[in-house]
């Protein structure tokens, strides 16, 4: 039996794509103004890069299995241990950080934001494709000319 899903509504894609952009760029401009060492900086952009890209992977792998497209146990598994990871990476930099606690707490909420954008994006993506792939288009219900 096929896995059915709703197309998801504006409302819910736009808030994801501003969740996405407001925690991504939000991140991105507090570590523009920080005043961290380079290498600092280079190490918060890198565990945003990888937090997204695992979280992205992640709910790809779940959405595959979810509608019985093969995903192997150990890229399934490593997806999981990706994500989390790179949670624990940043908190690990944030715990051993010279920074105030709200620049701490500012880092993380902009970071998990971030996380959740990316899900809901890849999610609304899948949804958005699978429903056109359901749908029929006008020219399919056209009826012939001759």
């Amino acid at each position: 039996m096929a896995v059915r899903f709703q197309k998801p509504t504006a409302a819910f894609v736009a808030a994801s794509w501003a969740a996405l952009f407001i925690g991504a760029v939000v991140y991105l401009i507090g570590l523009w103004n920080a005043s961290m060492q380079l290498n600092e900086k280079g190490y918060y952009f890198t565990v945003l890069m990888y937090g997204l890209f695992s979280a992205v992977s992640l709910q790809k792998t779940v959405r595959d299995r979810l509608e019985g497209i093969s995903v192997t146990g150990i890229y399934y598994g490593l997806c999981w241990v990706s994500l989390l990871l790179s949670v624990a990476l940043l908190a690990i930099g944030l715990f051993n950080a010279t920074l105030a606690s709200s620049e701490k707490g500012f880092y993380a909420m902009a970071f998990l934001l971030s996380l959740f954008g990316a899900v809901a994006v890849q999610k609304n993506v899948r949804d958005i494709a699978a429903h056109k792939s359901e749908a029929p288009s006008p020219l399919d219900e056209a009826p012939d000319p001759n």
